[in-house]
């Protein structure tokens, strides 16, 4: 039976068991698109990768994203979790503290700030792309998470790889307050083309301003514990309305209380548009997959 090496890597954490799992399978030739959906069915967890040696110039390694139900583009948590397990693993070596790896949405840097348990890794998403605000999805919106959903700014789908529906709910209390209805979130999702719903709010604290939730249940994944690609695509809905400075800005977001996790997310807005999502990550699983 052959044997393959695996890691999870909790990710947006220093502490495990607190931010957001990945299930990273280090060598993944042999294994097809239907071994590899179902073994991302089988962790369970919101994303599993698959890395397999570079196919593009300039890339390290290439990496291949599964949901329980679906393949990804892209995803930040396990960009940033993957990159972590392969330099663990001694499979992948920084150089000048950079590492670029490839997935569906295309070649893609990553960089590595500081050594050991101090070491931080970003990933830059994708370019984001916005589709115009729809009346129809407001209303289906505040129906769905149970609360008024403000016209302006108006919801809208951002694309990072994957589309996100981004929501302002002005403060940190309604966020983290929402009960949604998942079954409605999950027929809006499937409507509107998404992957899920990402909301936002203010916070009191000046170290973590910004609170997000992040829920995906049509893909199986009704509250999402910590999303990378859910912060690019509220990172990009801030930038498009204004609510952020001009200029280069750096944050840091919360996410994952209401699911007993506290991961932090560490966001950075370039004066050119481009967006890194990034933090720190631990291993808690290091062994073998026996196929």
């Amino acid at each position: 039976m052959p044997k393959v090496r695996f890691q999870q890597v909790d990710v947006f954490t220093t502490a495990p068991f607190r931010g957001n799992p990945v299930a990273v399978v280090l060598d993944a030739r042999g294994l097809d698109d239907q071994a590899m959906q179902r073994i991302a069915s089988w962790t369970n967890l919101s994303e599993t990768t698959f890395v397999l040696p570079a196919n593009a110039t300039g890339a390290d390694y290439r990496v291949r994203i599964f949901t329980p139900r679906q393949e990804l583009p892209f995803a930040g948590h396990p960009s940033v979790g993957t990159a972590h397990a392969m330099i663990d693993a001694g499979l992948a070596v920084p150089r000048a503290g950079a590492l670029a790896m490839a997935c569906a949405a295309g070649v893609l840097p990553l960089r590595v700030d500081g050594e050991g348990a101090a070491r931080r890794i970003f990933v830059r998403a994708p370019t984001a792309r916005f589709a115009d605000p729809d009346l129809t999805q407001i209303v289906a919106l505040s129906k769905a998470l149970r609360v008024t959903v403000n016209q302006h700014p108006a919801p809208r789908n951002v694309t990072v790889g994957p589309t996100w529906t981004v929501v302002d709910l002005e403060d940190e209390a309604r966020v983290r307050g929402l009960r949604p209805d998942f079954a409605r979130l999950a027929e809006l999702t499937h409507e509107h083309d998404s992957v899920g719903v990402a909301v936002f709010g203010r916070s009191p604290d000046p170290a973590l301003p910004w609170v997000v939730r992040c829920f995906a249940p049509a893909d199986g994944i009704p509250e999402d514990p910590v999303t990378g690609s859910g912060q690019a695509a509220v990172a990009a809905f801030l930038s498009a309305n204004g609510l952020l400075p001009a200029g280069d800005v750096a944050y840091a977001a919360s996410q994952g209380r209401e699911v007993g996790r506290d991961g932090v997310v560490a966001v950075r807005v370039g004066a050119d548009g481009g967006i890194e999502v990034g933090g720190h990550s631990v291993t808690c699983i290091d062994g073998m997959f026996h196929w």
